[in-house]
């Protein structure tokens, strides 16, 4: 009996760190630095201790990654100006490895960001300006690109990167119906309807937005809800607020995520709500470097709570662990992953004194 009393105990006890921890997939920059590729670390949501399991070599700038729905396929750009690729991966979750199974033509210069939905990859491509949708199969490969949409225009600034048009983001919205894309170089938010099963026209056009010229949309999160859209701009560092409803956004605030008193470069990175709704967080590098805190209303809009430091610089990506305990920012300049305990009451952050030492991060996904 007691023999089967320790067995049950330690089997407890074993699903119970299991469920504590996580895979973390940590892209990089591999151009001139001294990353290998695709990094992944158990990570401790009870501990926020962090321990390498596992890096994708000869992965070159795999700067942004995604998941596949079933979380059995990784897929990463690969920015490498004209030559960009989308690269495929199976995801053995076990072990944190990454396979690697093909790889296809970005069709567009320096993806920045992917997104994989159903049969579908979908790519934004900063410097070519265009928007690419490949098939994927049941085994996870990429296969030809079934439709690529180039953005043709500019704004204001050409100092400030918008000589022409520059896709930032692709993501679908709540209910799927409908893809955003960010083009920092028009100022512009594009809506398209998105038809999962399509085999050529998986994005037809429906809304154009016009942004403040010169704002620069970058990066743009939901609400849990699905009822409000939160969108950062790089160049001046506002968060604008929106009401969401069958594929219309509503402009409703416009917020910024610096002290009155703060006369350098922004730009403005990454946004990221927390699971239950009630604090809203985004970067800014430049010369500032810092995480701003917010507190959401019940209207959606939002109300600064602090600005904190990211002790390092080039804040980029940055996550929320799956238990909202941890909050962690990716370094570009300064080669680490900053990890900040997160009040889940206040919302605000105290460094735990944690760090994950790799070159160059800029992005951070957590799976099971």
């Amino acid at each position: 009996m007691k023999k089967l009393l320790l067995l049950l105990a330690t089997s407890f006890l074993a699903q119970q760190a299991s469920a504590q921890s996580y895979n973390l997939l940590i892209g990089t920059y591999t151009n001139k630095t001294t990353s290998e590729g695709i990094y992944t670390y158990d990570f401790s949501s009870k501990t926020a201790d962090a321990k390498l399991k596992s890096i994708a070599k000869n992965v070159a700038n795999p700067s942004f990654l995604t998941l596949s729905d079933d979380k059995q396929y990784v897929y990463s750009v690969n920015e490498t100006g004209e030559s960009s690729t989308v690269s495929a991966f199976d995801f053995d979750s076990r072990s944190g490895k990454l396979n690697f199974l093909n790889k296809m033509q970005s069709q567009g210069a320096d993806p920045c960001y992917i997104i994989a939905n159903g049969k579908n990859v979908i790519v934004a491509n900063y410097s070519g300006g265009s928007i690419a949708v490949f098939a994927t199969e049941g085994n996870g490969q990429l296969y030809n690109a079934k439709q690529v949409i180039k953005h043709t225009g500019k704004s204001i600034d050409p100092l400030k990167r918008q000589e022409s048009a520059h896709v930032h983001q692709v993501l679908l919205t709540p209910d799927k119906k409908y893809l955003i894309s960010n083009d920092l170089g028009e100022d512009k938010i594009y809506l398209y309807n998105y038809e999962e099963r399509s085999k050529s026209l998986t994005l037809t056009p429906k809304t154009i937005i016009n942004t403040k010229a010169g704002a620069g949309p970058r990066h743009l999160t939901f609400s849990p809800n699905g009822k409000f859209a939160y969108l950062a701009h790089e160049f001046d560092g506002i968060v604008s607020v929106f009401s969401y409803k069958d594929g219309t956004l509503t402009k409703i605030q416009d917020i910024g995520t610096t002290a009155k008193e703060f006369k350098g470069k922004i730009d403005g990175a990454d946004i990221h709500i927390s699971g239950d709704g009630k604090f809203l967080y985004e970067t800014n590098r430049g010369d500032a470097n810092t995480i701003s805190t917010f507190r959401v209303l019940q209207d959606g809009k939002l109300e600064l709570a602090e600005i904190t430091s990211t002790l390092g610089k080039g804040p980029r990506n940055f996550a929320i662990d799956p238990s909202g305990k941890f909050l962690l920012v990716a370094h570009q300049y300064t080669n680490n992953v900053v990890i900040f305990n997160r009040d889940s009451a206040t919302g605000k952050l105290t460094d735990s004194g944690k760090r994950i030492e790799v070159a160059a991060p800029v992005c951070l996904v957590f799976t099971k």
